[in-house]
């Protein structure tokens, strides 16, 4: 079904019918997820990170503060030794630093490295602004549907992973 909108003979827009509304969302949404995994690719190529060491770069980017490798693990999908692999990578390559758990010496917590933050924040600075002249074409009512629907979408995403996961 294409996602230009319907026409009447004279050229004026209909309106769309619920499925036809539905079914462009799943092809809208199919290609955005094709699209932005280019995107998130590009981005990682350009500043010489593996896409998901750049996801979890991304993640932690989001969190309020450090976290553990089990909560990168939980975030990003990995095993935990995976994940281990991936936070080593990435105090490797001076993205993240391990600093000390103040409630746990046994453990450590893994934060974006300052100078890293920066030179990504910088990377995302021309896309950012590029996508949030998108969104500046919203109202605030459809602004709070879209994040409405991204955040409930993002949830049975997850949901959907543990059950495949899990064999279900």
């Amino acid at each position: 079904m294409s996602t230009d909108s319907p026409r009447s003979s004279d050229g004026a827009r209909d309106e769309w019918s619920r499925a036809e509304l539905l079914a462009r969302i799943v092809t809208e949404s199919q290609r955005h997820y094709a699209d932005y995994s280019l995107f998130a690719q590009a981005m990682a190529d350009h500043v010489g990170l593996h896409p998901t060491d750049m996801q979890c770069v991304g993640l932690l980017d989001m969190e309020p503060g450090p976290v553990s490798t089990g909560d990168i693990a939980r975030l990003t999908g990995l095993t935990s030794g995976s994940a281990t692999r991936l936070v080593d990578r990435l105090v490797k390559a001076g993205i993240v630093e391990r600093l000390a758990d103040p409630h746990d010496r046994r453990r450590s917590l893994v934060a974006l490295a300052p100078e890293a933050r920066q030179r990504i924040g910088e990377a995302w600075d021309t896309p950012g602004r590029a996508f949030g002249a998108v969104l500046e074409s919203y109202s605030d009512s459809e602004l709070a549907v879209i994040a409405d629907y991204l955040h409930r979408a993002a949830e049975v995403g997850r949901a959907q992973a543990r059950r495949l996961n899990s064999g279900g």
